[in-house]
Parts: structure tokens; sequence; C-alpha cells
């Protein structure tokens, strides 16, 4: 089981917190690869290519729009699961409830590596956790995944044209959507909140396929790829961008 994924005790220490993340960036530093890599000489489930993995989750999609899911058995391979994972893609995926990629791209527990917040925007903690899925489980694709009728684009929107004033930690929110927002609003379209979710998802895309030093570089070695989908709830279809 990854060292991020154990359940801790109350009582765990912060020096041994630090230990591990530092033990963690050390393997990173010394250009470790996945945790698959070092205890067998088989290729990993998921050691595809990111074309191969945008296949694979568009197939699924293409089944989840036309009503056609494979039947899933979902306690088999339990115990496996238990012991290692092998995501074939990363999901930056919106907070929305009616936004749940594993039943969007029609994929089973252990396929999709799924970062979640309102907006799918990258933070620096989204973006730590994409990095441990590319170098440390060998993900070969990277999705930042919008959606229509998006609540927090759409406050983002009301907060720099209308002046619209929110509570609590939502300024936060909206400033990590600004970037993409205002785009949309110069280009002055028809539908805005339409073209703010797309220019959203492109400046997360763009951010992430310009992270140092990992996803930078494995994108650079063609061992990643990073991409940008739109997921409309009406029909259950994703487009890409």
């Amino acid at each position: 089981m990854c060292a991020l994924c154990e359940t801790q005790s109350p009582a765990l220490s912060r020096r041994r917190l630090l230990g591990r993340g530092a033990g963690l960036l050390a393997a990173a530093a010394l250009g470790a690869g996945p945790a698959w890599a070092k205890d067998t000489k088989e290729p990993a489930p998921n050691a595809i290519s990111p074309d191969e993995a945008l296949k694979r989750i568009m197939d699924g999609n293409a089944r989840y729009a036309a009503g056609n899911l494979d039947n899933k058995d979902f306690s088999a391979a339990r115990a496996a699961r238990a012991t290692a994972q092998y995501p074939i893609a990363a999901i930056v995926s919106c907070a929305d409830s009616r936004v749940a990629p594993e039943l969007v791209f029609d994929q089973a527990p252990g396929e999709l590596f799924v970062v979640r917040v309102a907006g799918n925007f990258v933070n620096d903690d989204g973006l730590a956790s994409l990095e441990y899925g590319v170098k440390f489980l060998g993900i070969p694709l990277v999705l930042v995944l919008g959606h229509s009728g998006c609540g927090a684009v759409d406050a983002t929107i009301k907060v720099l044209k209308d002046g619209t004033k929110l509570p609590g930690h939502l300024p936060e929110l909206v400033n990590a959507l600004k970037p993409g927002v205002e785009a949309a609003i110069a280009k002055k379209p028809q539908d805005l909140l339409a073209e703010a979710t797309k220019e959203n998802v492109r400046h997360n895309v763009q951010r992430l396929s310009k992270a140092k030093p990992i996803i930078s570089g494995m994108v650079a070695d063609g061992k990643v790829k990073v991409i940008g989908g739109v997921y409309d709830i009406a029909s259950g279809r994703v487009v890409t961008l």
C-alpha cells in the first residue's frame, strides 16, 4: 500500500510525517520510478502510451453516453487492489456531485486517479497529488475536466462582472478561477459561461504542462500527456479541447 494512502494514527508524530514526505522527495530526486518497477520485471498494467490511455477512457465515455456500460463486478480483484494500484489516467475534476469520473468514463475502481475541487483548478496541493501519480504510480495521462453549468465558474463571472461579494473562503476559489474567466470575458463570447469553462480548463492544462520539475519533464519526454475536456451533463459526453 502506498505511504500516502495509509490510515494514520492520531498519535503519529510530526517528525514521522516529515520523514515520510522527505523520503518521497528524496526518491523523486534520485529519479526513482513507479513503485511497481522495483518489485517486478513485468510491465505494469498501466504501462501504456498516453494515447492508448486516452482511447480507453474516451471509449468508456462513449459507452456511458450511449447507456451501454460494461457490467462490472466491483468485488473482483479487491484483494489485488489492496496491495497496489495502476491507474491509467489522472482526472482533475470539479467537485460537482453530478460529475463522477469513474462513471463518466466507465472505469472500474483503481483505474482513475481523481483530484477533485470545485472549479477543477490546480493548486499546489493538487499539483503534488498529480506529481505523485505520474512519478510513482506511472500514470501516462492527465485530463483536466470541466463541465457544463459549473457553479464555481459562474460565481467567478458574477464577482468579476457584477461585483458580487461571496462569504467565507469562496473569494480564494474565485482567485484561482480568475485567469480563465478573465480570458473568456476578453473574447466577448455569446455564451460566457461555456467559454469561461473552456478557458479555465485550458489555463490549468497549460499550468500542468509547464509544472516543474516533474510533470513538465515527463511531458517533454513523451511519457505523460496533459489534455483538457468538458463534460456535458445533459448528454453525458466529454469533448476534448
